[in-house]
């Protein structure tokens, strides 16, 4: 793998990128930039009771996903918040990506957690909207945070690693960056949120889930009222829906990508969705 990511960023890294040769020019017709979609202008929302969307991964339709443009245009969007993935490196170093391993956005491959992280900040990505148009790494969670500072978007955190031990790292990095009341951590893992909340109950926390139930909702009550519910709308109906709604604990959906489904969980009285496609 090590003889591989040298003859890939020595020899077909530069061939890729070189403007006098066409794979570039044919991958750039997969990227191109597209507009986000107004749901407000799609009869989804008010001014005065407005729908709170997360954008999903970053504003990907615009720059590549989980990278910092994608996170700065979430941020001149006016998104309620931008979620990130991040896993850990060689070196105990959070980034941003969404898999475990880099083959999917970047031109090198391996598994993250087996490079360091000036190692990956060597690689050039190869997908995703705009990703020729400037010299893009690989993002840290501290440049990540950076973005939101002084900003009413909220950095929101889905911890990807299978990491107990190193969590504190998390939580100090939004301290050091006084973004405990605006960040929100999520995971699937309800250990990781415990954690979290030990450290800090007062870094709001969304419990990644597929399909509501009772048990889930408890679950999370139990912990404090910081913690929400981040179901997949995919896995539920109208019935799993109404058990939160009838709770009246905080739920955000993902990923909501039709109007027609933004339209009937707002009927519902659901106002927190996170999206690839809708900016309001």
């Amino acid at each position: 793998m090590v003889f591989l990511n040298k003859f890939i960023s020595m020899i077909l890294v530069p061939l890729y990128f070189s403007p006098f040769l066409p794979f570039l020019h044919v991958v750039k017709l997969f990227n191109q930039p597209q507009e986000v979609i107004s749901l407000s202008e799609q009869g989804v929302g008010t001014a005065e009771d407005p729908v709170y969307l997360t954008a999903h991964r970053g504003v990907h339709k615009v720059a590549p996903q989980n990278s910092l443009p994608a996170y700065e245009a979430s941020v001149e969007l006016g998104y309620y918040t931008a979620e990130c993935d991040i896993h850990l490196t060689k070196d105990n170093e959070w980034v941003l990506i969404h898999n475990s391993t880099t083959d999917a956005q970047f031109c090198q491959y391996g598994e993250v957690k087996e490079y360091t992280l000036e190692e990956l900040k060597s690689f050039r990505y190869k997908w995703g909207a705009n990703f020729w148009k400037e010299d893009l790494r690989i993002a840290t969670l501290d440049e990540y945070l950076d973005v939101f500072v002084g900003t009413k978007t909220r950095p929101q955190i889905e911890i990807k690693a299978d990491n107990y031990d190193l969590l504190y790292t998390v939580v100090d990095a939004v301290k050091a960056k006084n973004l405990t009341e605006q960040a929100i951590v999520i995971s699937f893992d309800f250990k990781q949120l415990e954690i979290i909340h030990k450290l800090d109950p007062s870094i709001e926390l969304w419990y990644l889930i597929d399909e509501i139930t009772a048990e889930n909702i408890a679950q999370a009550q139990a912990l404090g009222s910081n913690v929400w519910l981040s179901p997949n709308l995919e896995r539920n109906n109208q019935a799993t829906i109404q058990l939160a709604v009838d709770a009246g604990i905080g739920v955000s959906f993902w990923t909501v990508n039709t109007v027609e489904d933004a339209k009937m969980l707002y009927d519902m009285g659901v106002r927190y969705m996170e999206t690839d496609v809708f900016c309001n």
